[in-house]
């Protein structure tokens, strides 16, 4: 939707508008860890802020990085291309994308997909997801009605819905598309999640791209460091269109720390996952005792919540400009997700004590912000 922003985690322009400082948001219109980065994290890009990687020109082809990340996967490093966050990769997974064919956006999707596949001119067509899911998972991947050609784009856990999607119901459509991208910047975040990741599939699949991204588990937006794996000749392309440098010397140095040690980056990643289970059944039963608002089942730190009247959508904008105003709390309006109209808000994990302000405040405001929304939610 136009005017609408693409993204969360927006902090610095919301808190000029709001008239205050960034630091007192609570920003949960991203979807990041609360308590990161790791300390022994910092304490790494410290180092290397006093050794090479700002007065030394980072290595075009990351190599070290590469072997890191492959070693962890159990692939080769030519299947490894590291990037300037998912964002950066999508822009060159669209280029290739765009020769292939109709590239088919399951909807809601995250709005990115379009922006890098619009940079080339591509052909784009929505697919709408149900909007009401088990609560259950992993769940099987929705019998959708697309043709068995083009490009598809997956999300999982999906984004916005938090639905995981279960690796063998993903299985066939590897063998009915041409080029199938699956985006798994979340997964790390969820509990058992790696058991449905498609990387085991790399080698037999070379039609296979999947994008991994260390920013959300370790809360790190402004490093901007993400990988693709896949069909080496397919990496490769996308080195020679690219700029020089995209990876810098800090994120490379965050990248291998996280990855060179997998014992210390498991514990790491069993602590946020505590945290992901803890807080959003928390979340689940607060958000469900309060009036006009449903919350959605989400497998991922983030969740759906949908306003509702005797059955019918209600608008949740209102309450989302309350909240910015008076509470200084930002949640993520969804009208960006194709799809979605503005009954729909996403509320991005926070700390408990995070997460009690924003149901506090939502106590406060919603019987006024539902008794002032006289219409039902529109596009």
């Amino acid at each position: 939707m136009s005017g609408v922003e693409p993204h969360g985690g927006n902090r610095e322009a919301l808190a000029r508008r709001l008239g205050c400082r960034p630091d007192q948001l609570l920003d949960a219109s991203a979807s990041l860890v609360p308590f990161g980065p790791p300390a022994w994290l910092r304490r790494h890009v410290v180092r290397a802020l006093h050794n090479e990687a700002l007065t030394s020109y980072p290595d075009r082809e990351q190599w070290a990085l590469r072997e890191a990340i492959a070693k962890s996967h159990g692939i080769q490093p030519q299947q490894v291309l590291p990037g300037n966050g998912a964002a950066e990769l999508f822009t060159w997974i669209a280029r290739d994308a765009a020769a292939v064919g109709i590239n088919w956006l399951p909807a809601p999707g995250f709005a990115d997909y379009r922006r890098a596949l619009a940079t080339w001119d591509a052909c784009c067509c929505a697919q709408p997801l149900p909007l009401r899911w088990p609560a259950d998972g992993p769940q099987p991947w929705p019998e959708l009605s697309l043709p068995a050609e083009g490009v598809l784009w997956l999300t999982n856990p999906h984004n916005p819905t938090g639905q995981l999607w279960s690796r063998a119901s993903l299985e066939p459509l590897l063998r009915r598309f041409a080029l199938v991208v699956v985006d798994e910047a979340f997964l790390p975040l969820v509990p058992r999640g790696e058991q449905q990741s498609l990387v085991p599939w790399l080698d037999q699949h070379r039609n296979l791209v999947v994008i991994r991204s260390l920013t959300k588990v370790l809360s790190i937006p402004g490093l901007r460091l993400g990988y693709a794996l896949g069909d080496p000749e397919r990496l490769q392309r996308w080195h020679q269109w690219r700029d020089p440098w995209p990876v810098n010397g800090l994120a490379a140095a965050a990248g291998l720390a996280w990855f060179e040690v997998p014992r210390r980056a498991e514990q790491w990643q069993r602590r946020v996952q505590r945290w992901v289970t803890r807080e959003g059944a928390w979340l689940q039963r607060e958000l469900g005792a309060l009036p006009g608002v449903t919350p959605m089942p989400s497998a991922a730190n983030y969740l759906l919540i949908r306003g509702e009247r005797d059955g019918q959508p209600l608008s949740l904008q209102l309450l989302r400009e309350a909240l910015e105003t008076r509470h200084r709390i930002l949640l993520r309006d969804c009208r960006s997700f194709e799809g979605l109209d503005d009954s729909w808000l996403r509320i991005g994990y926070q700390s408990r004590r995070g997460n009690r302000r924003i149901i506090h405040a939502m106590r406060q405001e919603l019987p006024q912000a539902l008794n002032s929304s006289n219409t039902p939610a529109s596009n």
